[in-house]
């Protein structure tokens, strides 16, 4: 089944992953639905990505678009890609991943549903490790949720990460803030802000196969936000001031300490409240034991 009238970009970020990249492009060759574009990123490879991917196009499979740009890191690659899109939706698959040969007929079948609401942003299938087992709680979440991000989290108790995927128009109107000299934003922190406005349909499927790999972002996340403090303590301040448990805002006033901690020089941070003065202590005993790893 074709959903004629709307498309879905799948957007790779490839960093150095041409051994990777074969896997994810048989299941995108695999996929029951073909109603999707495969852009591709190139963030400054210095290995054989680009001929891989370019390899992939000339087989004449799937509609596929290459573009290079200079290290600038994940969240420069995710706003290049949101500019160079032609979808309606914004699916972002990291190249270590890969998808089960339902997942865009899974997604076009939740978007036809709820694509005329403008309180949807997008749709939100899960991660796993296989197509059976959840990361995370999932297995125990409700078949369909219609919330925010925050609501997904801390009120309905969701644990793991998330397939989430965007209106295309919804990334390009609150994208990745790019901070000069930093490579890393927390993608919790754009997710966030988009919860102010939008909603997701989350829907109790597997839509996206996560292998975390031993040199990639999500198994150093610490060292990640040690390298990038300005975006890393903006998205802690905003998330302790968004109406969730008191336990996470506190959380989160020790973690803004604990990356403050790690400003090279004089940077414009957001500040968080007086009264949350009381958790530097501790984050700068957490900044001690990173330094230490």
């Amino acid at each position: 089944m074709q959903y004629v009238g709307f498309m879905i970009t799948v957007f790779t970020p490839a960093y150095n992953r041409a051994d990777l990249l074969p896997r994810l492009y048989d299941s995108l060759k695999a996929q029951t639905c073909r109603d999707f574009e495969w852009v591709v990123v190139d963030d400054g490879s210095t290995d054989s990505t680009e001929a891989v991917v370019r390899g992939f196009g000339e087989e004449g499979l799937l509609d596929i678009r290459y573009f290079r740009q200079e290290n600038g890191g994940k969240l420069r690659a995710i706003n290049h890609g949101v500019k160079e899109a032609k979808g309606e939706l914004f699916f972002i698959v990291d190249s270590d991943d890969y998808l089960p040969k339902d997942s865009i007929m899974d997604i076009c079948r939740v978007w036809e549903d709820v694509k005329e609401d403008s309180r949807f942003g997008g749709v939100s299938g899960y991660m796993g490790t296989d197509e059976n087992h959840f990361l995370g709680n999932g297995q125990t979440a409700p078949a369909v949720l219609d919330c925010n991000a925050l609501d997904f989290r801390y009120t309905h108790h969701v644990e793991g990460d998330m397939a989430e995927v965007f209106r295309t128009d919804v990334l390009r109107e609150i994208p990745f803030p790019e901070v000069e000299g930093e490579k890393f934003c927390p993608e919790a922190l754009v997710w966030n802000r988009i919860a102010q406005k939008y909603i997701l349909r989350y829907f109790h499927k597997i839509i996206y196969i996560a292998e975390y790999q031993v040199g990639g972002i999500s198994a150093n996340m610490a060292w990640w936000r040690m390298e990038s403090p300005v975006a890393s303590c903006t998205h802690y301040k905003e998330l302790n001031g968004y109406d969730v448990p008191w336990l996470i805002k506190a959380k989160s006033a020790i973690n803004y300490w604990r990356f403050h901690a790690c400003l090279k020089k004089v940077s414009k941070v957001p500040h968080l409240p007086i009264k949350w003065i009381w958790a530097a202590p501790l984050g700068y005993m957490y900044h001690l034991f990173d330094k230490r790893k």
